[in-house]
């Protein structure tokens, strides 16, 4: 069976109890939606996972429920897209969470927090613990609800022009981070700029920044950043992974029947796992490239990690203090992610590693 196919098959005829899948499809009125992305459509990764999310709604539909994907800047900016949401202007984006930060940091834990979690570990807290109950709750004053449609994994440190050598490296440095990892990096001397994917190349040629990090090789790749700053470091100790997430005009979502409703959550989930999949399947050529082109791979300090740890302990300290919307859901996110650190190393986390120590 094509996997395009699913809600045709057994996965719809699940979800109508046995109905007829034509029939009920066909009783739906037409629906056409507008996605806006944060993102170009050169990162086909990125922005793909919005585009299979439409082709499956599309497909599942028989073409009367369909979604029209604009890239960054051609309905909104990359960054206004929850604005947007809000005011009723589209009706469904695709985005990295974090970069909402500033709205409220808890925006972040729909994506990726310095030392968080994995992407199985996310994942798993998402689907199976209560990550989608207490986002759904934070989301509902933002008029937004929110599927997981996607993961790069545990990203890369970023591209730097300059060898980093120690956490003095970082005092005065200027650097485009996605996400509150700035927030972070400021208690190394580092300052943040959240730079659009789509203008990162000319702020680090015209040196408006020192450096610069993005996703992982086969992003990083299609935006050349190793021609203006060569080393290359690892791993992203602010992305252990980064999801990506569907965000919906909660009226527009309650205005769906419920099997319209159905299909889009199983059309998320699908581009979910494809778009992780994509992550594995094309970084490790990428990063071949990149060091044939010149790339100066590096990992970072232990130094430099412990130091960044420490820090972000003081942000998140600081945080609860203060956010009450961060305090309720870290408390949640930070038990189940210290039970999957007693699990994951355990069976896991030993057999990669002796399975890196061979000749395949």
């Amino acid at each position: 069976m094509e996997r395009r196919k699913f809600l045709r098959s057994a996965g719809l005829a699940g979800v109508l109890a046995g109905a007829s899948a034509p029939a009920i499809v066909h009783a739906q009125e037409n629906i056409r939606w507008r996605l806006a992305s944060s993102f170009p459509k050169s990162l086909d990764t990125l922005i793909g996972a919005a585009e299979t999310f439409a082709k499956n709604v599309a497909e599942s539909t028989g073409g009367k429920f369909t979604v029209t994907v604009h890239a960054a800047g051609e309905l909104v900016p990359a960054f206004g897209v929850v604005d947007a949401l809000q005011q009723g202007s589209i009706e469904c984006a695709n985005t990295a969470p974090y970069y909402f930060f500033g709205k409220d940091e808890a925006f972040a834990f729909d994506c990726a927090i310095p030392f968080g979690m994995n992407a199985r570990q996310l994942t798993a807290w998402m689907y199976e613990g209560n990550g989608q109950k207490l986002l759904r709750e934070f989301y509902a004053p933002y008029n937004i609800i929110s599927l997981p449609m996607g993961n790069t994994g545990a990203q890369m440190g970023g591209w730097y022009r300059k060898e980093i050598k120690s956490v003095a490296d970082f005092n005065g440095m200027k650097m485009r981070i996605g996400g509150f990892g700035g927030r972070v990096l400021a208690k190394l001397g580092v300052v943040s700029q959240n730079i659009p994917a789509g203008e990162i190349y000319s702020a680090l040629e015209k040196g408006t920044i020192d450096a610069t990090e993005f996703v992982g090789p086969h992003d990083d790749l299609k935006l050349g950043l190793h021609r203006v700053a060569p080393y290359y470091y690892y791993p992203a100790w602010w992305e252990g992974s980064a999801q990506t997430t569907l965000y919906i005009n909660a009226k527009a979502f309650n205005g769906l029947s419920n099997e319209y409703k159905s299909i889009v959550r199983q059309a998320a989930s699908d581009s979910h796992v494809v778009t992780q999949a994509r992550y594995d399947a094309r970084n490790p050529a990428a990063l071949k490239q990149l060091i044939s082109e010149g790339a100066k791979l590096r990992r970072l300090p232990k130094e430099v990690m412990d130091a960044a740890f420490k820090a972000s302990r003081e942000v998140y300290a600081e945080l609860n203090d203060k956010n009450p919307n961060w305090k309720k859901i870290y408390a949640d996110y930070s038990r189940f992610m210290q039970a999957q650190y007693q699990w994951t190393p355990l069976a896991e986390g030993s057999y990669d590693q002796y399975m890196a120590g061979q000749k395949l």
